[in-house]
Parts: structure tokens; sequence; C-alpha cells
């Protein structure tokens, strides 16, 4: 199955961390975001890929025609650095199809515009590529497939830190306490059917109106996952990442 990376957004809050490099491209340790979330599609047997670009795509374009498998695994270098032995290859069977979708689309206009390198295809996973996840992602598609929806996207529990207040008319504070630790949000991983189409219209973003038509007709459904999950929203998040990944904590490294 093909999987459409959405690699398009300004990710402004990140921008204390570089008001140039687009949010695909932040670093966990040495190797890029995007990186981690294809090696995961990879891992699953997905090679694949359709990169829906917008702000600085440039960079992103570069990033992969340079790429170079020795600055991810094993090697051994001989004759004077003229031999390079690689033990193993990441990216030599993917396959990227590089897509300008625009600078201010929607995610819902970004996926139209790939459409057509989806023609043919039933089933498809698609990511905001801002997250990732140890989610067991043939679960994923097989509960999509068993429940005959058009879309599926995971449903992780919220990980909001912040306080709930309640107070009296005159400002007094009745009750504070944590937040609702029950409630679940989108996680950002996707499966559809080549039907979602049919359900966008000019101008819709994915999540509101598409999603509305879907639940009107009881074909959109969401797969939980209690297992690890982490958004790069801020840098504070990325640097969360970077010492987890230093420290020999990856759990989203479902391939190792």
């Amino acid at each position: 199955m093909k999987v459409v990376l959405f690699c398009g957004g300004l990710g402004t809050r990140l921008r204390e961390h570089s008001d140039t490099i687009p949010k695909p491209l932040v670093t966990i340790g040495y190797r890029p975001l995007l990186w981690h979330l294809m090696r995961y599609y990879a891992h699953f047997g997905h090679h694949e890929f359709i990169l829906c670009l917008g702000y600085r795509g440039d960079m992103i374009r570069e990033y992969f025609l340079k790429y170079n498998d020795a600055m991810s695994n094993d090697f051994t270098l001989s004759e004077g650095g003229r031999r390079v032995e690689l033990h193993s290859r990441d990216a030599n069977d993917w396959r990227i199809t590089f897509v300008d979708t625009g600078l201010h689309s929607t995610i819902a206009q970004r996926l139209v515009r790939v459409q057509k390198y989806l023609d043919g295809e039933p089933e498809f996973f698609a990511n905001y590529s801002d997250g990732l996840s140890s989610l067991p992602l043939d679960g994923q598609l097989a509960d999509f497939r068993a429940k005959g929806a058009v879309a599926s996207f995971v449903s992780v529990p919220s990980p909001l830190s912040f306080h709930y207040v309640q107070s009296a008319a005159d400002g007094t504070v009745t009750t504070l306490g944590a937040a609702d630790t029950q409630q679940r949000i989108n996680g950002g991983f996707f499966v559809f059917s080549h039907e979602m189409f049919k359900y966008i219209k000019a101008g819709d973003e994915l999540v509101e109106a598409p999603f509305a038509r879907l639940i009107a007709e009881r074909r959109l459904v969401s797969y939980p996952w209690d297992g690890f999950w982490r958004c790069m929203d801020t840098f504070k998040d990325k640097i969360t990442f970077d010492r987890m990944e230093a420290g020999g904590d990856s759990p989203w490294k479902v391939w190792q």
C-alpha cells in the first residue's frame, strides 16, 4: 500500500528551533522526523511514499536527492576511503514521489492534489508527519477492513497536562484538578479507501466537513491505541525526542 505523507505545513510552533527547516526535517538525533516515520512504515512492508510538499519543499527534495545510506547504517571504510562497504540499507527499496501541493493548502486539498498518484489503489495510508508511534499498523489496517469503513484514524489519550478550574461567580476557585485523561484525540495515523475522495469538496479541511459526512453515513472509525505516541509540536517536544533517542528509549523504532 502507498503512504501519503503531508509535509507542507509551516510548523509555526517550532519556529524557536528554526525559521527555515520544515517540521518533517527537524531531527531526532541525527535523522529527520520524516526518516523515522518512513522507516516505521517500511518495517510493515509499505515502501511507496507520496510526499505532499509545501513550505520549504525544496529542502525535503534536496535531503533525499543527496541521501546517503552510510549516514544511518554501519559500514566499513577501506582503501583510504575509496571503498565503502554497507552492512545494511534503509532506503534502498523505497519509492518516493515528490509533489508540490501548495504553500497554504489545507490537508484535504493536498490529498486531492495527489489523487492521480493513487489511481488504482483501493486503500492507502496517510499521516500528518508530525508524530511517531509504536502503533501496530497491521492491527489498524485489519480493523479498518473488517468494519468496511472509508476512513480510519488512530485515537490516543489526550496528552494535556494542564489543570481544569471551576470557579464561583465572584471568581473564587471551587475545584482545581488534573485535566480529563479520558478524552482522546486524533493521532494523525490514517487509513483511507479510495472512496475518500468522494467526500472531499473544494475548500474543505480534512477532519471537519469530509469527516462529518462520513460520520453521518457511519463510515468513519477510530482505532484506539494506548501505547507509545508522541507529537513533535514544540521545541520542548524535540528536546524530549532527542533525549529519548540518546538514552536508547525509542519505542517508535519498531524495526529494531
